[in-house]
């Protein structure tokens, strides 16, 4: 993980723990869609996060935005250093810029002066789209070209005095994203932000994502994760918590591994998987269900989990830690519901 720290409001990138953004999908001048978006991102486990700024009436109604809200909240600008600097005074807890097409080095002092005025950090985004044409001639569309492009703007930042930086060096291709990330994670020490920019939509997208930030995030590269969809941004946040689960990086929640079911499955083992998963995926405890197709290596395969069931054709085993009790198919699921509560109390 990163060795420095930089603070998102109340939000600490590179102390350890991942933190999950994602973005709005409407004009942010449209307050009240806006805030009703966030809420929704608040109450589906997003930390940060990040509004386009397109205009004036954006930049001022970050203020108006923030105030209704509990999450940190991050101006995204191109293009204008003017409405930079107003997202700042208006309120927002980070900045997003891309200082390739912020202006020149006139411009981006005005938004360092911003930033340090009103004590907020910034987010240095590189991407395939914006990297600056002498990179581009020099090193080509590669991970190489998204370094130097993210840190020779970092350092003129720094040549004024700003230390609050976080940084980005997305593609939508999955093997350039990873290996740009694992060249900026060898050169530099500030937070990153992970993410596989313009994944798309539908459940490639989600593999995408998963592949490119879980296997960055199992190498202790990333500080912060966003998954981009082409979708509500709800399924973004869900998304990351599940990748964050699945490499072991967040705890407090309720696995339930299944079987992918063979001709020896007897019962279905599919259809209660299901229902035990809409039964505990708002839980806040860290417990492992399991949910196996037979009693030939179920109760073995999943031997670690707090409570389990394989079943048969006339009968179940419904066990727990050692301890195994068989119950007839037909009173087998309610008997195993039954243990599920006991132990989610």
């Amino acid at each position: 993980m990163a060795k420095k720290q930089v603070s998102v409001g109340n939000v600490l990138l590179g102390g350890g723990r991942i933190s999950v953004q994602s973005m709005t999908t409407y004009k942010t001048s449209d307050v009240e869609n806006s805030v009703a978006q966030i809420l929704r991102l608040e109450a589906a486990g997003c930390d940060i996060a990040r509004v386009a700024v397109l205009d004036e009436e954006d930049a001022r109604a970050i203020r108006l935005v923030r105030d209704m809200i509990h999450i940190p909240l991050v101006a995204d600008i191109h293009f204008s250093a003017r409405l930079a600097v107003l997202a700042a005074e208006n309120g927002a807890d980070k900045l997003r810029v891309n200082p390739g097409n912020i202006g020149g080095e006139r411009e981006i002092v005005l938004v360092a002066d911003a930033l340090k005025a009103h004590h907020i950090p910034v987010r240095v985004g590189s991407n395939t789209g914006s990297i600056e044409p002498h990179f581009y001639e020099r090193y080509g569309r590669s991970a190489q070209a998204l370094v130097e492009s993210a840190l020779s703007n970092v350092a003129v930042f720094e040549r004024h005095g700003l230390s609050d930086i976080v940084i980005s060096v997305k593609a939508s291709d999955v093997p350039l994203t990873v290996a740009a990330y694992e060249l900026l994670a060898d050169r530099s020490d500030y937070p990153l932000h992970v993410g596989v920019t313009e994944a798309g939509g539908g459940d490639f997208a989600l593999t995408k994502s998963a592949v490119g930030i879980g296997s960055l995030l199992l190498k202790g590269i990333g500080d912060t994760i966003r998954v981009s969809l082409s979708d509500d941004p709800v399924k973004e946040v869900v998304a990351a918590h599940d990748i964050l689960r699945a490499c072991g990086l967040e705890k407090n929640f309720v696995e339930v591994v299944s079987c992918p079911t063979c001709g020896r499955c007897m019962y279905d083992c599919t259809g209660l998987a299901e229902k035990v998963r809409n039964r505990v995926i708002s839980v806040k405890k860290s417990l492992k269900i399991a949910v196996m197709g037979c009693v030939v290596n179920g109760p073995g395969e999943a031997k670690d989990a707090d409570l389990g069931i394989a079943g048969g054709k006339e009968y179940c085993i419904i066990f727990s830690r050692g301890a195994t009790e068989r119950v007839p198919v037909a009173e087998a699921e309610e008997k195993f519901f039954a243990r599920i509560e006991e132990l989610l109390a």
